[in-house]
């Protein structure tokens, strides 16, 4: 059965940055999760404007469900899915 794969609607995404700049290390500031990245934004801005620092690592994490399709598969009247369902039963 072919499914969906689909963005969890009740699960907000996560946005994250951390700074990779460095010489001999990388910095490892880090932005903290948010669920919008305009605050991830803003604060690459100011660690820029306050380190100098330009190299970010962004991270966007979501939640995936597989969703089943809607109604009957392709191809079949509703006399043979009633007699694959009770088949299958």
């Amino acid at each position: 059965m072919p499914y969906a794969l689909v963005q969890d609607p009740y699960a907000a995404p996560e946005y994250e940055a951390r700074c990779v700049a460095g010489d001999d290390a990388d910095c490892g500031a880090v932005s903290g999760r948010h669920v919008d990245p305009g605050p991830v934004e803003e604060w690459q801005r100011r660690h820029t404007q306050e380190t100098g620092h330009t190299r970010y690592r962004r991270t966007f994490v979501d939640y995936a469900v597989m969703e089943p399709p809607a109604g009957p598969p392709a191809g079949l009247e509703p006399a043979h899915v009633a007699r694959v369902t009770a088949r299958g039963a």
